[in-house]
């Protein structure tokens, strides 16, 4: 069956709006950059419009194309249709797979089924499968940190599900057991906090001190680049507000990470609406960043919700520049010879 319509971006009755309330000393912004699309999410989306304008509605994308609600909504508008399993899709139809990746099984449904596949999946997320073959093939077994039931973990664990297990935390790291610690390998989520997943393999080689890491970092780039800028940011925010969903693994480690790093409060929403008042009592200087799948609009609300509330001083707080492309699916690349730029959309 069809994945349940997800609610339209914006509510029909929006709450008051935030009221300027005066606090000590000055009210400003503290605006991170980079924030927001990554390159592979721009990919995934650029990917489902095109093949719409290619191939017309309706195109079929595997689970959300990236995890966040407004996008999602609307390329439903546009004619995408969300599904949760190839199953759910006419066969000879087209079907997208999503940025998070899929387990090799998903791909032989799919030819089955006699799919017209595109598949969107994230370059990096590709290049940690591609490790997973390669270790498990040199008769390796493979600690993948991750949070399980994720769709990239489930897609990657698939690529060797006989010699993957599943570490979802530090602490999984003192109990998870292996079958012999001289062909020990560990691989990650790419968008996991950096900072934890470190405390994990530190931890893993306490107990496996044999224990080998994969041939490059593999949490992502723009991961790292939006925890690093919310760091800088944290460390002079009174609050700091991530725009992202909750199915946004990414943006819910930039809330962490904001806290972590010193922020006195730090929450996640999808629109602007949902920023509280009560958020704001006596806050001088707010943070404000989004995960790798928001759109730039979406910010760009919070900014103006805030400013109506005498936040108006924006100071955009840099510390690194992206400027990644990806290629597109070859599916779609006569219809477009590359993706956007992350970050512009």
């Amino acid at each position: 069956m069809p994945v349940p319509r997800i609610p339209a971006p914006r509510a029909a009755a929006r709450r008051e709006p935030l009221q300027d309330i005066p606090v000590d000393g000055h009210k400003r912004v503290l605006l991170a950059a980079p924030r927001g699309y990554c390159a592979g999410v721009d990919r995934a989306v650029v990917a489902v419009e095109k093949a719409l304008e290619q191939y017309g509605a309706p195109v079929y994308v595997r689970k959300q194309i990236v995890h966040n609600r407004h996008v999602v909504t609307e390329l439903e508008q546009a004619g995408a249709v969300f599904v949760d399993e190839v199953d759910d899709v006419p066969e000879g139809a087209h079907i997208v797979f999503s940025a998070h990746g899929i387990a090799p099984a998903v791909r032989d449904a799919a030819a089955a089924r006699g799919l017209r596949a595109i598949d969107a999946t994230c370059p990096l997320v590709t290049k940690v499968h591609r490790e997973a073959v390669r270790f498990a093939r040199d008769d390796y077994e493979i600690l993948l940190i991750g949070h399980a039931g994720h769709e990239e973990v489930e897609g990657t664990a698939g690529e060797a599900p006989d010699r993957i297990t599943v570490v979802n935390s530090p602490d999984e790291a003192d109990t998870v057991q292996v079958r012999d610690p001289s062909r020990l390998v560990w691989l990650s989520q790419t968008t996991l906090s950096v900072d934890e997943t470190m405390e994990t393999v530190n931890r893993l080689r306490a107990r496996f001190p044999e224990l080998h890491d994969p041939p490059t970092d593999d949490i992502c780039y723009a991961t790292q680049n939006r925890q690093t800028a919310i760091k800088e940011v944290a460390r002079d925010a009174d609050l700091v507000i991530v725009v992202g969903s909750v199915n946004s693994s990414n943006s819910v480690r930039l809330v962490e990470v904001a806290r972590q790093a010193g922020a006195a409060a730090a929450h996640r929403v999808d629109y602007a609406d949902e920023i509280r008042q009560e958020w704001l009592t006596g806050v001088g200087t707010i943070g404000v960043t989004s995960g790798a799948s928001v759109p730039e609009v979406l910010v760009r609300e919070v900014l103006d919700d805030l400013a109506a509330a005498g936040y108006r001083d924006v100071a955009q707080v840099s510390t690194a520049e992206e400027d990644i492309v990806f290629a597109l699916p070859r599916q779609v690349r006569d219809a477009a010879p590359e993706a956007h730029r992350g970050g512009r959309r």
